[in-house]
């Protein structure tokens, strides 16, 4: 049996455009959760968070992207939102990330499926396509990476890393796991919630950092210190002195097989990322021959039309994504 814990529902309740109904996928003893909306027929639409949010990321894109015809699937990884949070360190690997959303899928049977994701979405999410093409038809790319031999881990990865380290600046037995998406959006500055981090008191916030504070900080509201493991152990992944963990070898590969990618592909970018520079990005999709958008606010996302096989097609919507 896995010892893990669980974020009490009520922590959920009341959540700023947040009232998505939550499914569960059991995965051997521990319960993944996952978001299912729109027409049961329609071509999904694969939303997957990276470190350190959950569903809620997709929240506002979600209404959008259901009115177009698309069904909208989001699910929380292991250690993340309302799925069960495992207490031992060890038991958190990106292979076994990877294992747990093949199952979903396989158990859902989804197919004409666009995979949607950033950071950590995207090892995890990439490699669905890569391993199981026949259920994917497109591959939104959203500030991510595939590990690869000559990809440059630049000073915001190392000091991201260091951060999480025993002695980082985010080793504490209770990190503020709600503050980072504020500071990575640049809507708070540090100077004005690290004396609260440091306190271990909430943050004085107000207007809309304040609803996402409470969003992003719900998964993690009332647990003991080892529920935070997973997300802990996501930056401790990246295959920097850490290759197993962050199934680098894996990664690779995947990197490859997707060079090859025959199908429609889109790549998103926010050009103000510390860590995935929108040199990378550029980069990246040019090796794959997909159009690129770039945005400073990184606000946009591009819907593609739900019967769409052309990469060449470009969408008008833009649901925000925040």
């Amino acid at each position: 049996m896995t010892d893990f814990v669980r974020t009490d529902d009520t922590h959920f309740d009341a959540l700023n455009d947040w009232d998505y109904e939550p499914r569960y996928h059991q995965w051997k003893d521990l319960r993944v959760h996952y978001v299912d909306e729109g027409p049961a027929d329609g071509p999904v639409m694969l939303l997957l968070h990276g470190m350190p949010t959950w569903a809620y990321l997709y929240r506002t894109m979600i209404p959008g992207l259901v009115d177009a015809g698309f069904r909208c699937v989001a699910p929380d990884h292991l250690g993340f939102g309302r799925s069960d949070k495992p207490t031992d360190p060890n038991w958190y690997s990106i292979a076994r990330h990877t294992e747990v959303l093949t199952s979903l899928i396989n158990a859902l049977d989804l197919t004409d499926v666009s995979v949607v994701c950033q950071d950590w979405g995207g090892p995890i999410g990439l490699a669905q396509a890569a391993i199981m093409p026949d259920r994917f038809s497109r591959l939104v790319i959203m500030n991510t990476w595939l590990h690869h031999p000559g990809f440059d881990y630049d000073e915001g990865f190392l000091q991201w890393i260091d951060a999480w380290k025993p002695g980082g600046r985010n080793a504490h037995p209770q990190p503020s796991i709600g503050v980072v998406p504020l500071l990575a959006g640049r809507m708070v500055r540090s100077r004005d919630v690290v004396p609260a981090i440091k306190a271990r008191v909430e943050p004085e916030l107000e207007g809309e950092a304040a609803l996402r504070y409470a969003g992003f900080s719900a998964p993690f509201r009332g647990l003991p210190e080892e529920g935070f493991n997973g997300a802990r152990w996501f930056p401790l992944s990246i295959p920097v002195g850490n290759y197993d963990s962050g199934n680098g070898a894996g990664q690779a590969l995947h990197y490859r097989v997707l060079l090859g990618w025959d199908k429609a592909a889109h790549f998103v970018w926010g050009a103000q990322d510390d860590g995935f520079s929108e040199e990378w990005g550029r980069t990246w999709a040019g090796q794959m021959n997909a159009p690129i958008d770039s945005t400073a606010r990184r606000r946009a996302f591009p819907a593609v039309h739900p019967r769409s096989r052309d990469r060449r097609e470009h969408p008008a919507a833009r649901p925000r994504l925040n």
